[in-house]
């Protein structure tokens, strides 16, 4: 039986069905919740790993229970929604959730933003963001320094870039909106802002990727935001398909 604990919470009775038998084969641990009152009570007495978040839900906007549960608990949270239209996305993950997949989805693709996250809480578990040195891959952070490496070759970064850096490396494998990047790197949101964001994140790609027409540490999430991905399990990365 997998130790981690998943906690659905999806009022379609098809849908339900769909991820509890897919958890269930996968021998997951888990619990189902048709409204977000139930769900809610289960984060408090389940005390799950993850959370499954439809938006949909009859007595509350899912939104509303992203808030609400983001006040006190740290809980990734993948909103599974049918709602497919960027902003939907944006204002999910700037409230806290961690992961977006849209209906319809496969089983596969829903296995490997549940493989994505665990990976992350596992290195949560053993990784502080707060220790002086990061490496991911070839790439190598040495906080403390202010020092960056590829394979082994210091990389020379603007200000700019090494937070941006910093930002990315200290959420791994979580997908950050335009919005929560320039809040940390800029201290505010301004509209003019995203066009140097991209700029810079187009310069930061040039000098660690050793490939920037197939990157393989920053992904864009096109109108979200950007991810940076986990290379210690790179037979994984290929085999997903993450919007």
């Amino acid at each position: 039986m997998n130790k981690v604990q998943i906690l659905v919470i999806e009022d379609d009775i098809a849908v339900g069905n769909l991820i509890t038998t897919t958890l269930e084969m996968e021998n997951y641990q888990f619990r189902l919740a048709k409204t977000a009152k139930q769900g809610i009570m289960n984060v408090l007495s389940y005390n799950p790993d993850i959370m499954l978040l439809d938006l949909g839900l009859p007595d509350m906007d899912g939104l509303e229970v992203i808030k609400k549960v983001r006040s006190w608990s740290n809980i990734p949270i993948i909103v599974v929604s049918a709602r497919s239209e960027d902003q939907d996305k944006v204002k999910a993950l700037d409230l806290g959730a961690d992961d977006y997949l849209t209906k319809p989805f496969s089983v596969d693709e829903l296995l490997a933003r549940l493989r994505v996250t665990i990976r992350r809480l596992n290195n949560s578990q053993t990784i502080s963001v707060n220790e002086s040195v990061y490496e991911n891959g070839d790439l190598t952070i040495n906080y403390a320094q202010g020092c960056v490496y590829e394979n082994g070759h210091e990389i020379h970064l603007t200000p700019i870039e090494y937070k941006l850096l910093c930002v990315l490396s200290k959420n791994t494998d979580k997908v950050l909106t335009h919005n929560y990047i320039m809040q940390e790197v800029w201290g505010s949101v301004q509209g003019t802002e995203t066009p140097s964001l991209r700029v810079f994140m187009a310069t930061l790609r040039k000098k660690i990727e050793p490939d920037t027409s197939n990157p393989k540490y920053i992904q864009t999430h096109v109108g979200v935001g950007y991810r940076m991905l986990r290379q210690t399990e790179k037979a994984d990365q290929t085999s997903e398909s993450l919007s």
